[in-house]
């Protein structure tokens, strides 16, 4: 993070933290247009501290209230996530909260919508091809040697298969990445690569293409995208396409460990995991004025 200098006025303050001049950037307009302004952000290791089991993960304690004082300021704040969408509102606790009445959760990498003004999830039909390897994955791991240590997490429309439990988790996502890219290509999948997590997708879908079109559908003039792992990536390369067609954009990398350097060498800011976004949404809200930002046009469709 950049270096925090004496000033009587909070805000200046918060304008010299990126450390990058198009981060200034994108914060500046963020400050100065926030009813066009989306706020974009990863669940687990953004909003939700990172367990050893995904069930029980949860989203920071005072993420909620923090998104409630922040999001009727804006012209939408947007969960991204791999997560069926579904699934990160119970864990987030986002539904019915006042102030989140127009919160969106973009799950599955976009290919799932949930619209807090209507609760609903809507979504196309599921892609085949996670079907087969979801009935093949238990036999693959074991007949590559690989079951013992690794397991597999049911997402709906993608599987996840996790080594954080074997004796030595790096060595096994390494030596599973190339086995599991093959059995995506055979069912018209793909593998993307987490923090000791190698999900298989669908592909065209990503967290970029998801981002990007929100942002196009509300007309946004700034953007703020904050996530921990190497799916966010495209999202990073989303917002830097955003800021080249014009759009001012923050990026930010909630770094709870070093697990993933290219996110973190790519922001313009950095914070200490949860705790560290929640506190910079705290931040930002307080130094926003009061007052309902611009109504998001997002329909469920």
């Amino acid at each position: 993070m950049g270096s925090h200098q004496d000033s009587t006025d909070p805000t200046d303050d918060l304008l010299r933290t990126p450390v990058t001049q198009a981060g200034r950037d994108g914060l500046a307009a963020l400050l100065a247009r926030p009813g066009k302004t989306v706020v974009a952000l990863d669940f687990d290791g953004t909003l939700a501290p990172i367990v050893a089991d995904p069930e029980q993960a949860r989203a920071h304690p005072d993420a909620v209230s923090a998104l409630a004082a922040l999001a009727p300021k804006l012209a939408s704040v947007a969960v991204v996530t791999g997560r069926p969408a579904g699934v990160a509102v119970r864990l987030g606790g986002f539904a019915g909260v006042p102030g989140l009445e127009h919160l969106v959760v973009l799950g599955h990498y976009g290919a799932e919508r949930w619209d807090a003004v209507t609760g609903e999830v809507t979504a196309p039909a599921p892609h085949p091809g996670v079907a087969a390897v979801r009935a093949e994955l238990p036999g693959f791991l074991d007949g590559i040697g690989a079951w013992h240590g690794t397991w597999i997490e049911e997402k709906g429309r993608a599987v996840a298969v996790h080594t954080r439990r074997a004796e030595d988790p790096q060595a096994a996502f390494d030596a599973l990445r190339a086995p599991l890219t093959g059995l995506a290509d055979r069912h018209g999948l793909i593998v993307e690569p987490g923090r000791l997590v190698l999900e298989l997708r669908p592909p065209g879908v990503d967290k970029g293409r998801a981002l990007t079109e929100y942002v196009r559908e509300l007309g946004a003039e700034a953007v703020l995208y904050a996530g921990d792992d190497l799916g966010d990536l495209p999202a990073f390369a989303a917002v830097d396409k955003l800021r080249s067609d014009g759009v001012p954009g923050l990026l930010v990398c909630s770094a709870g460990s070093e697990e993933v350097a290219e996110l973190r060498e790519r922001a313009d800011l950095v914070v200490d995991g949860p705790a560290g976004l929640v506190a910079l949404l705290t931040r930002l809200a307080e130094q926003l004025p009061p007052g309902p930002g611009t109504q998001p046009r997002n329909a469920a469709s």
